[in-house]
Formats: C-alpha cells, structure tokens, sequence
C-alpha cells in the first residue's frame, strides 16, 4: 500500500493506493502501520485531487480498488453516476438498483464508502432533500455540495 496525505480545503486527506488503484480515502492524516508513505506513486491521486477542490476537475479517471460486498459494490457504482453537482435521496439510489426498499441499505453502504469524495456518497439526501450523515460531517457535507453547485466552499 502507497499513501499520501493532502491539504485541502476540508482538511488533509490520506489516500491509500494499491498497484490496482485508490483503495481508500480517509478525512484526516492517518498513515495505516502498514502503509508506505510515497507522494510521487501517487501523484496521479493528488494531482486530480486538488484539481477537484479548486474546481477544475468534475470527474476523476483514475483506477480504483474497491472492496465490499457485491451489494455495496453496487451502491457506490451507482453513485459515481450521480451527476457533479447534482444528488439523489437514499430511495432513487434503491430503485435504480431495483431494491425500492433498501433506502436503508444504500445508507449503511455510503457510510461504508471507503473512498469518500471520489465516489461521491456527499451526493446523497434525505428523501425530502435535507442532509443526513456523512462520515467527515454535515459540515463537510455541505461544503462539497457547495463547490460542486456554485463552484465555491464554505472554507474561504
């Protein structure tokens, strides 16, 4: 496992890469103990990264590494069709797996999203359009949607 952290406006991330791809992205700075920490291996995920918080970048390209179960593999594929910009509630992420009744499902899959921001699990509201949680915060939560809706942050 590679790993870097980053500054940005909603803190400093860690990203955690694998010869296959980003495997997680976590809120803070915290190298796993068995992580090695090389910027360059990962400069692709930083660079794409900070073109993202700047406002530059509306989709990532690289690779990613996930592992879950297949329904959470599902959820967070569904998810990174969620247009920038633009949120689903918890039920329209159901239905669109053909689980109209797993709301709650897709909740316990976003809070198990292990790469937050890159699969954009902030893209997801209540089913009256109110935030409800996110790993990083309402705040954070807030400041995402933010940036991606009027191309700005809370964190000026």
């Amino acid at each position: 496992m590679r790993c870097s952290t980053i500054d940005t406006p909603i803190g400093k991330l860690t990203l955690v890469t694998t010869g296959k791809g980003l495997s997680a992205l976590s809120f803070g700075a915290r190298i796993p103990p068995d992580g090695i920490v090389d910027e360059q291996a990962n400069r692709v995920y930083v660079d794409q990264l900070s073109e993202y918080f700047a406002g530059k970048r509306k989709k990532f390209d690289f690779p990613l590494d996930l592992s879950g179960t297949d329904f959470q593999l599902s959820v967070w594929r569904a998810l990174l069709k969620i247009p920038y910009g633009e949120t689903r509630t918890y039920g329209e992420i159901a239905r669109s797996l053909g689980k109209p009744g797993a709301a709650r499902a897709v909740g316990m899959a976003n809070h198990d999203n292990p790469v937050a921001v890159v699969v954009p699990c902030h893209r997801v509201v209540g089913h009256d359009g109110s935030l409800t949680g996110y790993a990083g915060g309402l705040h954070l939560k807030q400041a995402l949607l933010s940036l991606e809706q009027q191309g700005r942050t809370l964190f000026t």
